[in-house]
């Protein structure tokens, strides 16, 4: 006789089971969330605080796909390690402003020998038609430069300042989901809460013109060792 299935709770221990009690309703306001997240970690050291959302879009069709920015007021929690693609003459502006790594040719050639120590590109305009040699290596990544991920621009050393403090990307997926990480739980209430509504705000307000009918499905907060959280818009 086959045996009967363990919860998933149980399954995933005792810690688990334990923070997923504390989660008592169907659905939080963003505030009740904000509050609630941070209880929920159940790993030893600072969580990131991840957020999906899914989008009721045909991703098939181009004018339905989401790919835009927000700046979170408080960041991420994370260092950013930006690389600069930029000419001669704005290597030390890219390097003032914050890259880890500026230039151009150098660069390239540091990263056709497979050496890719940096977390976002951005390149200057003038530059762009170099980076064709390496755009198969970053784009497999997920690391090439993009105007409407404002990482391809005349003013560099804004964007550079814009990502260190906290400028991400939100895109969905192929499944219709945007998956992304809004803080950590050492943030407290009320920076995950600033940090998510900004994000939540974003993610409204890039709303693809192919979409007539209802545009966010779902929202869930999770640590990214925890229970998950269903949000109420």
């Amino acid at each position: 006789m086959a045996s009967k299935a363990t919860p998933l709770a149980q399954r995933k221990g005792k810690k688990y089971a334990a923070k997923k009690a504390l989660v008592t309703k169907d659905m939080y306001s963003i505030a009740e969330a904000a509050e609630l997240l941070p209880q929920l970690s159940i790993s030893s050291f600072d969580a990131s605080t991840e957020a999906h959302i899914r989008i009721n879009a045909d991703t098939t069709q181009a004018d339905q796909l989401i790919r835009t920015t927000v700046s979170l007021p408080n960041g991420t929690g994370k260092t950013v390690r930006i690389a600069a693609f930029v000419p001669d003459d704005l290597v030390d502006a890219a390097k003032k402003a914050g890259a880890d790594m500026a230039g151009n040719e150098d660069l390239i050639k540091q990263i056709e020998s497979g050496d890719i120590n940096f977390d976002v590109a951005v390149a200057h305009p003038r530059v762009m038609k170099d980076l064709g040699k390496i755009a198969k290596t970053l784009g497999q990544k997920g690391l090439m430069p993009s105007p409407k991920a404002g990482t391809v621009t005349e003013n560099v050393a804004k964007a550079i300042e814009e990502l260190k403090k906290g400028r991400i990307e939100v895109r969905m997926d192929k499944q219709g989901i945007i998956h992304v990480i809004f803080g950590k739980v050492s943030f407290g209430n009320k920076k995950l809460e600033e940090n998510l509504m900004a994000l939540i705000a974003a993610v409204k307000d890039a709303q693809p013109s192919g979409i007539k009918s209802e545009y966010i499905s779902t929202v869930f907060v999770c640590p990214s060792m925890g229970p998950s959280l269903k949000i109420q818009l």
